[in-house]
């Protein structure tokens, strides 16, 4: 790892980030020791002990805290400037490290593969996870959502097709259990709960002709992943309630069978988003003018298909 002292910064507050040495060395790409070199190296030089070490846990001291307080802005503008100077570049360089859920990263996919093949130079760092969380503190560059979770403070790019949730039980299932018409006939059939990343059971959401209903239906399991709500539903346990996209395949294969299609109106589908308070890089730019640039052309295709 390089001693300088920008690296140093930067493995304090990778480390900060992840409470980690372990997990900030494979976010930075070097090792463990060196990173903990790194930081040990900063400390002797400004006198001071930025982190608490035990055999099992990190943590920031109280000097720490403030120096993490301090310099992240700072840092953030160095980065800033980097990136400007970067942006003169013929083609965009460097890592992009976006936030995203699972099923929005595999939605997703297609993109990254043709924004990678376009910039070689460039690479993404995807992390994965249910929970939403404040991409500029953990330090990434931009998150995809869906866009009814996107935060406020954030500048929001649509893509993708619009959303909708579907309502799906196996064959077996149903030739023991007539299929639901309502969503109030759902409490009368075992359902395959979904728990939240914060921990609380997520309500099924049904519309339709302006009436708006929220179902928590009971089951004999409870989930928080949606590869493992589809097994559960193809093994005849219940009903599940996901995104089409996540179904679709089932679907085409007869495996899973949809009811209440009617109770489940479109909803807006995902966006990337970022912080609008500081410039962007040039990286990110160019993945936000891919989008734009796949929204118009699907825009063209659709108008010439009616």
């Amino acid at each position: 790892m390089k001693t300088s002292g920008l690296s140093e910064l930067e493995a304090v507050l990778a480390v900060a980030r992840h409470r980690s040495f372990r997990a900030a060395s494979v976010e930075l790409g070097v090792s463990t020791s060196a990173l903990s070199h790194a930081v040990a190296a900063l400390e002797a030089r400004i006198g001071v002990r930025l982190f608490n070490r035990t055999t099992r846990s990190v943590s920031l001291s109280e000097a720490g805290e403030q120096f993490v307080e301090s310099v992240s802005p700072a840092l953030s503008t160095i980065r800033a400037a980097i990136e400007q100077a970067g942006s003169f570049r013929d083609t965009p360089s460097g890592t992009l490290r976006i936030n995203t859920s699972v099923g929005a990263a595999k939605q997703a996919m297609p993109l990254f593969i043709a924004f990678l093949q376009r910039y070689p130079e460039m690479k993404l760092d995807i992390v994965t996870e249910g929970r939403l969380i404040d991409i500029v503190v953990e330090g990434f560059d931009a998150g995809i959502r869906l866009a009814d979770t996107v935060p406020q403070d954030m500048i929001a790019v649509p893509f993708g097709e619009r959303q909708r949730f579907a309502v799906v039980g196996s064959p077996a299932y149903f030739a023991q259990h007539a299929p639901p018409q309502t969503p109030a006939d759902l409490t009368a059939h075992r359902c395959i709960r979904t728990r939240m990343p914060g921990g609380t059971i997520y309500h099924w959401e049904f519309e339709r002709h302006g009436e708006t209903i929220r179902i928590d239906g009971k089951g004999a399991i409870t989930l928080d992943e949606s590869g493992l709500m589809l097994a559960a539903a193809r093994a005849g346990l219940g009903l599940t309630y996901l995104t089409e996209w996540s179904v679709a395949a089932d679907l085409d294969a007869g495996t899973l069978v949809r009811v209440l299609d009617d109770w489940t109106p479109p909803l807006d589908g995902l966006c990337l988003y970022y912080p609008g308070r500081r410039n962007v890089p040039a990286g990110l730019r160019a993945l936000i003018a891919m989008l734009r640039e796949s929204a118009s052309a699907s825009s063209v295709i659709e108008r010439h298909a009616r």
